[in-house]
């Protein structure tokens, strides 16, 4: 199987984010505004619990598919991890973390491909 595209991976991580129950999940598309990331997914988590399932369902979906994270930052414990996928920057966050950073608002520039209440 061939690697797969930045946007690919991008969506498997946001499907793999509903499947698991994650709230305000957006797709970005960076390429115009960023010079490190095509893709950006944000989501939230009610608990650290999900962050923790958010997180290793993204992980199992692309490994699948050989795709590994270059980078991880963050735990669940902080409320805000990060899964670093070169072109594609997954941000999980707790509900008071994603109001706090507004990284949506920071990337308001980048259109929004995916939006899932």
């Amino acid at each position: 199987m061939g690697r797969l595209e930045s946007l690919e991976i991008a969506r498997k991580a946001v499907e793999a984010a509903s499947d698991k129950l994650a709230t305000d999940i957006v797709l970005l598309d960076t390429r115009g505004v960023c010079s490190f990331a095509d893709y950006f997914v944000l989501c939230s988590a009610e608990s650290e619990r999900q962050i923790d399932a958010i997180r290793d369902e993204i992980i199992q979906r692309l490994k699948k598919e050989n795709v590994m994270p270059h980078h991880e930052e963050g735990n669940s414990d902080s409320g805000w991890l990060l899964l670093d996928y070169r072109s594609v920057i997954i941000h999980i966050f707790a509900l008071v973390q994603r109001d706090y950073y507004q990284l949506d608002k920071l990337w308001d520039q980048a259109p929004a491909l995916v939006r899932i209440q």
